[in-house]
């Protein structure tokens, strides 16, 4: 379980694997926050955040925008990310949480947005597999 980051042309790909939906969405964010910061620190309080979204596809696309959302908005680099994915109905549904260190601590990279381009969210015999391209 974890990811690994790829390069894709102008842009950085990251490919991540996980037991449960919930896990590969963590390891995708975690995937994220490599991009943007080499070494973290343990520093930073724990935050909350949910989202909903009508497939699979979209509430990863949303859960990672809105982390994108909340380091703009808090001044933070979110880390160490837990989350679970759930259906209710039509929808799916992200709660999660991450650490917020705070970028007075950290040397970070701007990454601009998560992307749909080559999105993948697939089942795999030991879990989920994923693969998303974020705008550098």
């Amino acid at each position: 379980m974890g990811f690994t980051l790829r390069e894709h042309t102008a842009d950085v790909a990251v490919e991540a694997d996980g037991p449960s939906l919930g896990a590969v969405f963590a390891a995708v964010a975690d995937g994220l926050a490599a991009a943007m910061c080499d070494d973290i620190p343990e520093t930073g309080e724990r935050f909350s955040l949910s989202v909903r979204a009508e497939s699979r596809e979209a509430a990863l696309f949303d859960y990672l925008d809105q982390l994108i959302y909340e380091r703009d908005v808090r001044g933070v680099l979110p880390v160490a990310h837990e989350a679970t994915v759930q259906q209710d109905g039509d929808e799916w549904v992200v709660d999660a949480s991450a650490r917020g260190v705070p970028f007075a601590d950290v040397e970070a990279r701007d990454v601009k947005a998560v992307t749909y381009s080559e999105m993948r969210l697939d089942p795999t015999n030991d879990g989920w597999e994923s693969y998303v391209v974020f705008d550098v």
